[in-house]
């Protein structure tokens, strides 16, 4: 089923996954363009005008949220259609604070690859779309903080879980659950980053405002 209304982008910083989004998409016949954060995407869509935005959440340098904020504050890229992946947003929370951003649909990984080809074969099928705008920037901050700050904690609580089940387990399984530590790790450190750059641009912002 080739598009012809234009690329899609597909924004995934897990080599992997992108690699396996770009297959799929490209034997339905689409074109694709890839980029691994929200920066790298937001630098495309200076050049290139996708039909179609398929974007991971928890990314380096710019993530899911703080990206579609970006595409809903421009009047170039605001009625994009977005679908958003997550492997680690996934409360009810989360997915109504991806919706409120102007999200089109919210998937969960791993991917149902069917689910997912229908998905965005239905968005494109769409003559028109209804899309929110931008959030005022407060409210938006608000709610990316609550997300994040629920996200720590989880991450911590997962951690700390492993940590107290390694020492018990045979080689196999520790290797096994060693990944899965690593992983949280560097997802926890990602978090952290997010934070803090999101703490700066509130105090920044609260004192531009005084």
């Amino acid at each position: 089923m080739a598009n012809t209304r234009g690329p899609l982008l597909v924004v995934e910083d897990i080599p992997n996954v992108l690699e396996l989004l770009e297959v799929t998409l490209r034997f339905q016949g689409y074109e694709v363009l890839s980029a691994h954060n929200g920066q790298e995407a937001l630098e495309i869509l200076e050049k290139e005008t996708p039909a179609l935005i398929i974007t991971d959440i928890l990314m380096p340098k710019l993530d899911g949220f703080s990206f579609v904020q970006e595409l809903r504050s421009n009047p170039k890229t605001l009625n994009i259609p977005v679908i958003f992946l997550s492997a680690t947003y996934v409360t009810p929370e989360d997915r109504t604070f991806a919706m409120s951003l102007g999200a089109s649909r919210f998937i969960e990984k791993p991917i149902d690859t069917e689910d997912f080809l229908l998905t965005i074969a239905e968005l494109l099928s769409q003559e028109q779309i209804t899309i929110p705008r931008a959030l005022p920037q407060p409210q938006f901050y608000s709610g990316y903080r609550a997300r994040l700050e629920t996200k720590l904690q989880h991450k911590n609580r997962q951690i700390a879980r492993i940590e107290r089940l390694l020492p018990t387990l045979d080689s196999e399984q520790r290797a096994s659950f060693k990944t899965l530590f690593d992983q949280a790790l560097q997802d926890r450190s990602e978090i952290q980053v997010e934070l803090a750059a999101l703490k700066e641009t509130i105090k920044n912002l609260h004192i531009n405002d005084q």
